[in-house]
């Protein structure tokens, strides 16, 4: 273990582990060409952790070589469906088997609530078992045209594939991502974003370990506007994915439409409808509108920020919205009953409350919250405006923070236009003990995921995405899998 590429970390819980803090490359830690760090933040008391090293274009180009290689030259090129599976299910044991220093790491890094990291964690391990059983099971088809010939499609991968997650959910998108790419036969560099690198890095050491060969998944920490660009310009990166905000989104395109034109899957931003009808369960309903924005302190693309209730029952939704919230614990996130804990940095920080105040300023009325909580760490108290009307800045752009915009519908035509009435169309949710109601409104509403009586009901087993400006492509479920393959057609002449 070399002293340069590793970093002694105590967390705040207690726990103390060794940190990689270099680019894991050809399954090695190493530093960055020129050096260079940067530093990583813990956002719930604002000290500094650690600094790892950062990627710039030339270390990309250093990784892209070696996840090239092991697609076309090294080991991973011969190994079998089978072999695959049996990686992956070894990656998903030992995550599983250091589920609690990763879910600690998680909360130090992000700043999250410890409880909700080990769902994080949890979810790791999903995924990649369930990944794990794909890999056997990616195949094509003979197609019957003609007696003189036969005809059969393959499923292949695509090569080395570029893959970008976010800062909200770190390990869990590194999972969604890395798992379907690896069952499918490709090979990997994915970058973390730069406000949380930690955990990524700590699943390169188990990567390792696992015994995938070198350079078939290959992990780096970089600031976006460099490592990132770079990754999504590579003209040796057959495919990037992405998830993140809409305007960087766009500049992914740009620059895969000018390398390689490479394939892209892109998971963008949301503006989620969460749609309370006057025969819904009221309790149970404000349990899940709490939920669905408070989650993840709102850090959350698919998050409820419009709730939406009928004209009959405005009234009490919004008191019992009101008492519900203020009984959410926040504070530090190593606290067992905490439930909301710090937004992830900050600029964060200042970004959410500038919405805030942009709400107050537009006559929006603050039912709870609308301060911070607190006076060291990035803590925004669960805030909730009432009296928002559709065109106020709250209502239509996206906060990602612990920030919910109410407002009144009539009926099903009026909710319908409403919850449409926006650029994205990422999720919704409906609240009815109507089954005819759900249905239609389920249907009608333009969102890649529609819940009903619940919220955040996300699985690695569903597919995952958007409409609009939400994003291209799903992750999740079978139909990740598809972003990670090519479709060969094979007509073998059968005439002499």
């Amino acid at each position: 273990m070399s002293a340069a590429v590793f970093d002694k970390i105590k967390i705040p819980n207690g726990i103390v582990y060794d940190q990689p803090t270099g680019l894991f490359i050809d399954n090695q830690f190493v530093p960055s060409i020129d050096g260079s760090k940067f530093d990583v933040f813990s956002p719930s008391d604002e000290e500094k952790i650690t600094a790892v090293y950062e990627a710039k274009e030339a270390d990309i180009d250093v990784a892209v070589a070696a996840a090239k290689r092991a697609f076309y030259k090294g080991p991973w090129a011969r190994t079998t469906p089978a072999e695959r599976a049996r990686l992956l299910h070894k990656l998903a044991d030992l995550i599983e088997k250091h589920a609690e220093v990763m879910a600690a790491i998680e909360t130090y890094d992000c700043g999250k609530a410890l409880s909700l990291a080990r769902g994080d964690i949890f979810a790791v391990v999903g995924a990649f078992r369930y990944y794990a059983g794909w890999a056997d099971k990616i195949h094509g088809k003979v197609v019957d045209v003609d007696s003189t010939s036969f005809n059969y499609t393959k499923m292949e991968p695509i090569g080395v594939v570029g893959q970008i997650v976010p800062w909200n959910f770190p390990s869990v998108m590194l999972a969604n991502k890395i798992a379907p790419a690896i069952a499918a036969g490709n090979t990997v560099l994915l970058k973390s974003a730069e406000q949380t690198p930690l955990n990524a890095l700590y699943i390169g050491t188990l990567v390792k370990e696992a015994g995938f060969p070198p350079g078939v998944i290959n992990i780096v920490s970089g600031i976006g506007k460099i490592a990132g660009a770079a990754i999504a310009s590579h003209n040796d990166i057959m495919k990037v994915a992405f998830t993140g905000s809409t305007l960087v989104g766009r500049a992914i395109m740009h620059a895969a439409a000018d390398s390689n034109i490479k394939a892209v899957t892109l998971e963008l931003g949301g503006k989620s409808p969460n749609i309370i009808f006057d025969d819904a369960n009221i309790d149970k309903a404000v349990e899940w509108i709490n939920f669905g924005i408070f989650f993840n302190c709102g850090q959350v693309c698919a998050a409820g920020s419009r709730v939406y209730v009928q004209e009959g029952v405005y009234d009490k939704v919004v008191a019992a919205f009101k008492k519900r919230a203020e009984q959410n614990i926040i504070g530090n996130p190593f606290d067992e009953q905490t439930f909301q804990g710090a937004q992830v940095s900050e600029a964060q920080f200042h970004r959410v409350m500038s919405y805030v105040e942009s709400g107050k300023e537009e006559g929006a009325t603050v039912v709870t919250g609308g301060e911070r909580h607190g006076s060291k760490g990035y803590f925004i108290k669960p805030t909730i405006f009432s009296d928002v009307s559709t065109d106020m800045k709250i209502m239509r752009e996206e906060i990602f923070g612990p920030v919910c915009a109410i407002s009144k519908f009539t009926d099903m035509e009026d909710i319908i236009e409403k919850a449409n009435d926006t650029v994205y169309g990422l999720a919704a949710a409906v609240h009815t003990t109507n089954l005819n109601t759900a249905i239609e409104a389920a249907n009608r509403i333009r969102a890649g995921s529609v819940w009903v009586n619940t919220y955040h009901g996300m699985h690695w087993a569903l597919p995952f995405g958007g409409f609009g400006q939400s994003g291209i492509g799903r992750e999740n479920g079978k139909e990740a899998m598809k972003a990670y393959t090519e479709v060969k057609t094979v007509r073998i002449s059968l005439e002499n």
